[in-house]
């Protein structure tokens, strides 16, 4: 229900007798100014004045809002969003004389407006500090209680003193109630008289009458037990925050009432004003790092409560570099690695200011007014399936709740359809990892925290939000901590068991090797070395794009073998599409290059081969030569050629058997 005004009724002035006399309102003009209306009350007596000598005049103390009529300038203003034809004036239902205020509270589904609801209002500022409380004579068609009944808000948007009491239960009978004045002394200039807010609790509406609505001095209102929120809070320099919970209960005929009272009513006291000043609305400006506390009084009695401000500075250092090697990462943010495309940082249904910041020179997301923020890489969803962990480096003042959130939009890639998973972790200073005030936080999360998160083929949102108003962020991406494999075997190729009588070698320990003009052509590139691994000497290609391995000047005649053979370790990615190939070339009855009768077939080795192609381990091929269809020929075998995407290969045990 809020206090923007929506309209204005014009309340007509009090003509009735018997407990005020008429009034006489007079048009002067007044010199460099509009016309100004002047009310007169009839009885009073009549008077002179020196106009060269006019002092400001006072506020009038005038007590009445409602009695029998409005009382002198008083005028309705209907809060927005309410049922604005709520208001009439009653002749039937009365407390007492001729008239009361009746509010038509709708049904929760009335077109007219959810509520019933407005202020009261004073087109002149009254004087208000000769009373302590609001007093009215209520009832309702049905027992009700009304959210809200107050004082100090005039529906302008500029009110310092409203003071409500919520939920003030009415009878079927005429009661009288009073809402106290937090402070009377605050309310020497004040227009807001009366506001009242009420929606119905039942799935019908409902009237509510009042009577003899004005100001009084009880003189039964006594003890004030002032509060304020007790509060822990971060912030950082440049920051503000704004005392919350202000209150007083008074006891009022000997029973407690409690009313909810602005700051303005208090007077604010900081420990520290060079870390955390407030003014007198209660709004704290955060001005240095440091620790201050904030207590308050009404008038000359303490209240209850403190808030305490931690401030910290904003960061003047980057975070730490990433250590994560860039084959095993997926990056949304950080210098360190190339980004994938992310959509948007502040997703238009978010409620979250960002904008992009230099730290010691590092690019760094600062989100401000921080109730929670959409992270959209939609477009174009994230493969994390191979993924173990995400990284977030993370700079806040309040470690108290920091949230993130991962969504899954499922195998069809598109929110909603009935596929989605997602999961919200929070972290604070007790979770793992513990996330610390004033420090870049180094997060590195397991993704099977993420437990809810069933999926992660088509990550697509990520979703923060925390105690914190303003977080800093950097060097956000998923990472693997699946160990790299070796850049080099550790253990020899299986040891042939082939009867060397059954061999043609090229290249192995186990057998005598025909002649091999070249492991390298002066064509090829690739580079090729001769290494030892745990004794066994093995060929090493490192830089392979394609390698012409030559025995022209000996060529070999395979014709009564049946199988190729060959031993492959690679530290290289081997997962569809990578291939590795091999190429067998013979060059005919001639026994040289070209000549029309050279036959050759090359066979691609790959993770659906059988045996596949793997990383990090050997993998034997014992392929019979009907595979190379196309090399038709085998009397000359002069070339083997190989290529393909692993570019470091280990090679050993390169035979022809039968």
């Amino acid at each position: 229900m809020t206090a923007s005004t929506s309209h204005r009724l014009t309340a007509a002035p009090a003509t009735h007798g018997g407990r005020r006399g008429g009034r006489l309102t007079l048009r002067c003009a007044v010199p460099g100014s509009s016309l100004a209306l002047l009310t007169i009350l009839l009885g009073a007596a009549g008077c002179e004045r020196d106009l060269a000598v006019l002092d400001p005049a006072p506020f009038p103390p005038e007590a009445v809002v409602f009695e029998d009529g409005f009382g002198p300038g008083v005028q309705f203003s209907a809060f927005g969003g309410s049922k604005v034809d709520a208001l009439d004036i009653e002749h039937d239902e009365v407390y007492r004389g001729t008239a009361a205020l009746k509010f038509t509270v709708p049904a929760p589904t009335d077109p007219s407006g959810g509520y019933a609801g407005g202020v009261f209002y004073s087109v002149v500022p009254r004087d208000l500090t000769g009373f302590d409380a609001l007093t009215f004579w209520a009832k309702a068609s049905t027992a009700a209680t009304v959210n809200t009944i107050g004082i100090g808000n005039d529906n302008s948007g500029n009110s310092r003193y409203p003071a409500t009491v919520e939920g003030l239960p009415l009878s079927t009978r005429w009661t009288k109630y009073a809402v106290p004045f937090p402070l009377p002394s605050r309310l020497g200039e004040e227009t807001g008289l009366f506001l009242i807010a009420e929606g119905s609790e039942y799935p019908v509406g409902y009237d509510i009458f009042f009577d003899d609505v004005q100001f009084e001095r009880l003189g039964t209102i006594i003890n004030p037990r002032p509060a304020i929120a007790t509060q822990t809070v971060n912030g950082e320099v440049g920051g503000m925050l704004r005392v919350g919970g202000t209150q007083v209960t008074f006891d009022v005929g000997g029973r407690d009432q409690t009313v909810l009272a602005a700051p303005a009513y208090f007077t604010f006291t900081s420990s520290d004003s060079g870390v955390a000043s407030v003014t007198p609305d209660g709004l704290i400006s955060l001005l240095s790092a440091g620790t201050a506390t904030i207590t308050a009084t009404l008038g000359s009695t303490a209240a209850e409560g403190a808030v305490t401000v931690t401030v910290t500075a904003p960061p003047t250092g980057a975070p730490p570099t990433p250590r994560h090697s860039a084959g095993d990462v997926i990056s949304l943010f950080s210098d360190a690695y190339d980004d994938v495309v992310v959509d948007t940082w502040s997703a238009s249904w978010d409620q979250a200011d960002v904008e992009d910041i230099q730290v010691a020179g590092n690019p760094v997301k600062k989100y401000t007014n921080l109730a929670y923020a959409g992270i959209e890489f939609t477009s174009q969803p994230i493969d994390a399936s191979s993924m173990t962990d995400l990284h977030v480096d993370l700079w806040t003042n309040d470690p108290s709740a920091f949230r993130i959130k991962l969504v899954d939009f499922g195998g069809n890639g598109v929110f909603g359809g009935g596929d989605d998973t997602e999961h919200e972790i929070t972290l604070d200073q007790g979770s793992m990892p513990p996330i610390a005030a004033g420090a870049w936080n180094t997060l590195d999360i397991p993704l099977s925290a993420f437990t809810g998160l069933v999926s992660r083929g088509s990550l697509a949102q990520m979703i923060i939000s925390g105690a914190s108003p303003t977080v800093y962020l950097d060097n956000i991406y998923f990472f693997s901590t699946t160990p790299p494999p070796p850049s080099a075997p550790t253990e020899a190729a299986p040891t042939p068991t082939h009867a060397e009588a059954n061999v043609v070698s090229l290249f192995s320990d186990a057998y005598t090797d025909a002649a091999v003009d070249t492991w390298s052509a002066s064509w090829d590139q690739a580079d090729v070395e001769d290494v030892l691994i745990a004794g066994d000497a093995v060929k090493r290609y490192t830089n392979l794009v394609f390698a012409g391995i030559e025995f022209t000047s000996a060529t070999i005649d395979a014709g009564e073998m049946t199988h190729f053979h060959m031993d492959l370790w690679t530290p290289d990615p081997t997962a569809d599409p990578a291939a590795f190939r091999v190429k067998l070339v013979d060059f005919g009855a001639d026994g040289g290059f070209g000549g029309g009768d050279d036959t050759e077939h090359e066979l691609t080795l790959n993770a659906m081969f059988e045996p596949p192609l793997a990383t990090g381990r050997w993998v034997s091929y014992d392929i019979p030569f009907t595979e190379f269809t196309g090399l038709t020929t085998r009397g000359h075998l002069a070339q083997m050629i190989i290529s393909g995407d692993p570019n470091t290969v280990f090679i050993d045990n390169v035979y022809l058997h039968r």
